[in-house]
C-alpha cells in the first residue's frame, strides 16, 4: 500500500481543464498523461506543460515506462508548427518538450525537436523551453541540431543508478547518457539529468550518481519515487521517506548543483519553470 505521502489530488480547476482541451483538439501527445504523471493539475494549473513529440509510440522497452512501445508511425512533419501553435494557445509561461525513442530514424528524430523548438520560439518569444531528449545514441551532430536551436534548457535523465541501468533500462547505457549530460554541459546551455529511487538502488549508489552527474557538469538534478504503471513493469523495492529525499537534495546541493528537486512525487518535469533563471 502506498504511503500517505504519495496521495496526489485529483486534477480539477479552470486552468487544468482548459489546457486539457486545447490538448484534446490539437491531437497532442503530452508525457503528464501517456507517462501517468501525478503533478498534472499543479504543473497544467501554473502553464506549464510537457507536451511529447514524434508520436506517442516508443522504439524502446524501458521496464519503468507506461510509454506504449513498438513499431512507431512515420514522422509529422507539421507536427512543429501544430505544437508552437498550441504552445501559444495555451499561453504557456514554460513548455517542457520530450519524446518517444525513435531509433528507427536516421537522426534520431532530432531534425524535428530541432525545428519544435524554432517555431515556439517564433510563435510564443515570451515562452521559456526545456528539451528532455533521448540518447540519439550519443552522436554528438545530432545533439547539436538540438542545442543551436537554443532551448534555455537540455535535460537528459540518467533514470537510474549505474548498477540497475541494464535490468531498467532498453538499449540504453549508463556511461553513454552521462557523456550526452558532459557535452551539453560543455557546450554552455543549462545541463539537467532526473533518476527514479525505489527500485532496488543503495543510498550510496544514488550518491554516487549525483557525483557523476555534476563531474560531467550538470546543474539541474531530480530525484523522485518510481511508481509501478502497471503489473507488467518493474515492481517498487521501496517507497523513499520525505526524509531521504530531502537528505540526498542536501547532499547535491553541497555538491554543487544549481537546482535539486528531490521529494516523492517529483518527476522530471517538477517546477521545470524555476529552473531557467
Amino acid at each position: 500500500m502506498k504511503p500517505d505521502w504519495l496521495k496526489i489530488k485529483i486534477p480539477a480547476g479552470k486552468e487544468y481543464l482548459a489546457v486539457k482541451d486545447i490538448v484534446r483538439k490539437n491531437k497532442l501527445h503530452t508525457i503528464c498523461t501517456s507517462g501517468l504523471c501525478p503533478n498534472m493539475n499543479e504543473c497544467w494549473g501554473r502553464g506549464t506543460a510537457t507536451l511529447m513529440i514524434l508520436g506517442d509510440i516508443c522504439t524502446r522497452a524501458c521496464k519503468f515506462c507506461a510509454v506504449k512501445t513498438g513499431r512507431p508511425q512515420s514522422v509529422d512533419h507539421d507536427e512543429p508548427k501544430r505544437v508552437a501553435r498550441s504552445v501559444q494557445l495555451m499561453k504557456l509561461k514554460h513548455v517542457v518538450l520530450t519524446s518517444v525513442d525513435r531509433d528507427d530514424l536516421e537522426d534520431f528524430g532530432s531534425g524535428i525537436w530541432a525545428e519544435t523548438v524554432t517555431q515556439i520560439k517564433k510563435k510564443s518569444p515570451g515562452t521559456t523551453i526545456e528539451t528532455l531528449i533521448p540518447d540519439f545514441m550519443g552522436q554528438k551532430q545530432f545533439l547539436d541540431q538540438v542545442i543551436a536551436a537554443g532551448p534555455e534548457v537540455i535535460s537528459h535523465n540518467l533514470e537510474t543508478v549505474k548498477r540497475l541501468t541494464p535490468q531498467v533500462r532498453s538499449r540504453a547505457v549508463y556511461h553513454r547518457s552521462l557523456e550526452v549530460v558532459r557535452y551539453l554541459s560543455g557546450s554552455g546551455v543549462r545541463s539537467k539529468s532526473g533518476i527514479m529511487v525505489g527500485i532496488g538502488e543503495r543510498e550510496d549508489e544514488v550518491i554516487e550518481t549525483m557525483q557523476d552527474l555534476r563531474d560531467a557538469g550538470c546543474q539541474i538534478m531530480t530525484i523522485g519515487q518510481y511508481l509501478q504503471p502497471t503489473k507488467k513493469h518493474l515492481e517498487v523495492k521501496e517507497y523513499v521517506s520525505p526524509e531521504q529525499f530531502k537528505k540526498y537534495e542536501e547532499a547535491g546541493l553541497k555538491m554543487g548543483f544549481k537546482f535539486v528537486e528531490s521529494g516523492p512525487l517529483v518527476r522530471s518535469s517538477y517546477h521545470a519553470e524555476k529552473h531557467v533563471g
